[in-house]
């Protein structure tokens, strides 16, 4: 969160810029970077190389700022791109390595968060400098736990709202033919249950319940009621309750509009954040479990 003279003399090291150059720059930018070296096993991770060239690459990406996994891998270390010097060291160790993932944020304030000794990483951007540390750590803790796709409702891809949408229209509509399918077989004084599949319908004929002229009957009754319902659609109301369900949707999947899961009220984190600063806003995240492919 602030900047240390060790951060500044990190940057230095690095990149050869003067003090007051490096601490300009990690004044004006903070930045938060999570990188995922892979191996194959506990004990080559654990190696005491593996480790530091993590490291290593970590503070690269860092100083050097670069956009994509790509662009990380191609950067210059000691001579050699990245790739290479992790290939030189799959050579060593006998086992494939390689750069499976690497995020990175900047904002006026960010802070990470490891769980699982690095298994699963997050990390969160906020709107203003120097948020209390316990607070930024919270709400990363928040995105380890709760996984959010998003910090904000803008940033879900519109492409992904649409998707989200029609199925809950199509599961508000599949319901509504369903209920009125089983109180047509009630009143009919079939049994649902025994009506429901194919499977459930031979149960019942077997076992005397039905006989195969009312199974007959039964499934003329579902199909006709089923076409009647979908014709008759009350469509405000399936909108209304497919945008209750979209709503649930931003509830679980955007951190701001999540529950804030270690408070005691209920409260969102949106209203956790306003508590310690009412203009404090988390504006981007970032998640890295190693523990899915």
């Amino acid at each position: 969160m602030a900047v240390t003279i060790n951060d500044i003399k990190k940057l230095r090291d690095m990149t050869g810029a003067g003090l007051s150059d490096c601490k300009k720059a990690l004044i004006e930018s903070d930045n938060a970077a999570i990188i995922a070296l892979k191996c194959e096993t506990d004990f080559v991770a654990k190696n005491e190389k593996f480790v530091n060239l993590a490291k290593a690459i970590l503070d690269l990406a860092m100083a050097q700022k670069p956009a994509t996994l790509d662009e990380l891998n191609a950067l210059d270390m000691d001579g050699k791109p990245v790739t290479e010097q992790i290939t030189a060291l799959s050579g060593i160790t006998g086992e494939k390595m390689e750069l499976g993932a690497y995020e990175c944020l900047n904002a006026p304030s960010t802070v990470v968060y490891n769980h699982f000794n690095g298994m699963l990483s997050a990390a969160v951007a906020f709107n203003q400098e120097n948020v209390a540390e316990d607070v930024a750590k919270a709400i990363a803790m928040q995105v380890a736990s709760m996984n959010p796709i998003k910090a904000t409702r803008e940033q879900i891809p519109q492409e992904v709202i649409d998707e989200e949408l029609r199925m809950a229209v199509d599961k508000t509509r599949a319901e509504q033919v369903s209920k009125a399918v089983e109180n047509a077989l009630k009143k009919a004084g079939f049994n649902p249950y025994y009506c429901a599949t194919e499977e459930h319908r031979d149960e019942a004929i077997r076992k005397g319940y039905m006989t195969e002229e009312q199974v007959a009957e039964a499934l003329k009754l579902m199909d006709e009621t089923a076409k009647q319902k979908e014709a008759n659609m009350p469509e405000q109301m399936i909108q209304n309750i497919a945008q209750g369900r979209l709503n649930k949707f931003y509830q679980e999947s955007v951190l701001m509009e999540q529950i804030y899961e270690a408070g005691e009220n209920k409260e969102t984190v949106a209203q956790f954040l306003a508590a310690a600063n009412k203009d404090l806003k988390a504006i981007d995240l970032k998640r890295v479990n190693l523990n899915v492919d």
